[in-house]
């Protein structure tokens, strides 16, 4: 067998020619569009602006959003999804993809919980990419506690008065519209409420977050908010009730990157095992050495389960069967994996995978950012103890 991106993912009997097809059509997009230039874009801390129409035409950004915006939702699944984060992985650049498709953690509070005006307004600029909507809800005060946010909106005749600031905010910089967590009432979770802010509002400003491990790419921004007027007819859902809003975004968010670690750890291998075939060390290949094919077979193991409990669980979501707790913990499970696949990748590559330019190198790196964003590690295994009433 042929060791490949595509042969190291376990059958899935699940997909159908429809979504064969579509992994078809956008890797075909990704191939001509992207991995040429991903290197290019990471070094320069830059993604043309041209690339959020091109992945509108091929249905990227549309993906499981409503025809009446311009989306595409007929038959769409989290099948269809998982591809997304699947073929974003081969790129091998993830800042790529998080700030690409960042508005699928913005967009949808809009969409589900904004009155018929708003929707109409934002959600078809976005999904044409004509426009762009980041989520703002991490603080400088504190990360993973939503229900502990700082930042006060405070009711004065039509308008919200908002106050405060918001950091790591990936797309921050060139967004136009951030959907804000903010505090409209007493202290934790039943005091927050979520605002649609634009960017162009007065008394909103924001500072690029440029000294990043990995993401270089992906502008990441610190917003801050003084004395900013919202109209009260872009408060999302009710007043007081934004962290259900919240939390109804945060499961879709953690199987997208699920999705696209445990392909991440696809491409280390991939990477990993053509470097072990073409390169000889003491008279023989890589691959020939007992210690180098044991690393390859972990390596192999660990995706295997991995990605069958990512089958398992997307199953679930798929018959509205949605886990929160199993969610968090493949959200976690795949970190892992995709952890200990870079690392044997870099020590199977040695030198080479050290340098900059090739997907190993950046993999590792982006660990870390995938093992903290959408909810630690730590905030993950707590989350699934108490969803079993520990």
């Amino acid at each position: 067998m042929t060791i490949d991106f595509d042969s190291t993912r376990l059958p899935n009997p699940h997909l159908s020619e429809e979504h064969i097809e579509w992994r078809n059509s956008i890797r075909r997009f990704f191939d001509k569009e992207v991995i040429p230039y991903a290197d290019e874009w990471d070094e320069a801390c830059e993604i043309p602006d041209d690339l959020w129409i091109k992945a509108s035409a091929v249905g990227l950004l549309g993906l499981g959003y409503s025809e009446e915006y311009g989306g595409i939702n007929d038959g769409i699944d989290i099948w269809h999804k998982n591809i997304v984060g699947e073929e974003l992985a081969r790129v091998g650049v993830g800042g790529v993809g998080a700030t690409l498709m960042v508005h699928n953690i913005g967009l949808p509070p809009v969409v589900n919980f904004a009155s018929d005006e708003l929707k109409n307004i934002v959600a078809p600029q976005v999904i044409a990419g004509t426009k762009r909507i980041s989520l703002a809800i991490t603080e400088p005060s504190g990360g993973s506690d939503v229900a502990q946010l700082l930042t006060s909106a405070k009711l004065d005749g039509d308008h919200y008065v908002v106050n405060g600031s918001k950091t790591y905010i990936t797309g921050g910089m060139k967004a136009n519209w951030f959907t804000t967590a903010v505090r409209t009432g007493g202290p934790g979770a039943a005091g927050v409420s979520t605002l649609l802010i634009p960017a162009d509002t007065p008394g909103v400003s924001r500072t690029i977050l440029d000294k990043k491990q990995g993401w270089w790419c992906s502008d990441t921004a610190t917003i801050y908010f003084d004395d900013v007027r919202v109209p009260k007819e872009n408060l999302l859902g009710q007043e007081n009730q934004g962290f259900k809003v919240i939390m109804n975004n945060f499961n879709s968010e953690r199987m997208a990157m699920a999705a696209s670690m445990d392909a991440s750890a696809r491409v280390c291998l991939e990477d990993a095992v053509a470097w072990a075939r073409e390169r000889k060390t003491f008279g023989q290949r890589l691959a020939d050495h007992q210690v180098i094919r044991h690393k390859i077979a972990e390596m192999m193991q660990k995706i295997y389960a991995t990605n069958a409990y990512l089958q398992v669980v997307s199953h679930q979501v798929s018959m509205g069967k949605e886990d929160a707790s199993a969610i968090a913990l493949l959200k976690v499970q795949c970190s892992q994996t995709m952890e200990f696949c870079a690392r044997e990748a870099m020590q199977i590559m040695g030198g080479m995978s050290y340098m900059r330019g090739n997907r190993v190198e950046r993999i590792y790196r982006e660990v870390r950012v995938n093992a903290i964003g959408g909810g630690s590690e730590e905030i993950m295994r707590d989350l699934a103890t108490r969803q079993i009433g520990l």
